[in-house]
């Protein structure tokens, strides 16, 4: 029996807390706007995927935010670097009887269901999905189990991190869905029409 289960980390969307180097040039109020807009757009591509879907928040739980109680399951992240709470979340999610998981992250205004979907029907041929992003590392991971190494001895937002983690997956079979960019500085948004007001 298939049970699914989507992923998504989240900052609680803070002033001053979210989106720094981007709010190095556009302002903390214009930054934390873009973040809210981008986890507006990942929570209605998360809503369309059947699968369980668990938010993972980085500070405190919210009950009453943009997470619908009855469509999302709340948790905090645990662990003291990324590796540590992807590795910690995965985990669970495997405690807890799901045996196909996808984490992905909530700053891509192109993230698409499709590409959820993808990943997880790409799951029943492969042991890792990987969505690769521009910067060098990547917005969605997908597990039928956690390989050794894959969550350590990363250095988590830089151009590394995803050449590193293949160095781990090289006898894991391991399939790719489009590349995407996220969203950190300032040319990441200068040519997205939404976010022309922020410039």
């Amino acid at each position: 029996m298939e049970k699914k289960l989507v992923l998504v980390f989240t900052r609680n969307p803070e002033l001053g807390k979210v989106k720094t180097r981007l709010a190095a040039t556009i302002g903390e109020k214009n930054a934390l706007e873009v973040y809210v807009f981008l986890l507006t757009h990942t929570k209605n591509c998360i809503s369309q995927v059947n699968a369980t879907k668990r938010v993972l928040y980085s500070e405190a739980i919210t009950l009453h935010d943009i997470w619908d109680n009855t469509t999302f399951e709340k948790d905090i992240q645990q662990g003291t670097d990324l590796g540590m709470r992807m590795q910690h979340a995965f985990e669970k999610g495997f405690e807890d009887g799901f045996n196909k998981i996808v984490i992905v992250g909530s700053d891509l205004p192109t993230l698409d269901s499709k590409d959820i979907e993808d990943a997880f029907l790409l799951l029943d041929t492969n042991e890792v999905v990987i969505g690769p992003a521009e910067d060098g590392g990547y917005y969605l991971l997908g597990l039928k189990s956690i390989p050794n190494g894959i969550f350590e001895n990363k250095n988590w937002g830089t151009n590394s991190v995803l050449a590193d983690t293949l160095t781990n997956l090289s006898h894991i079979q391991t399939a790719f869905i489009k590349m995407k960019n996220d969203i950190d500085t300032i040319e990441d948004i200068k040519n997205i029409p939404e976010f022309q007001k922020y410039l």
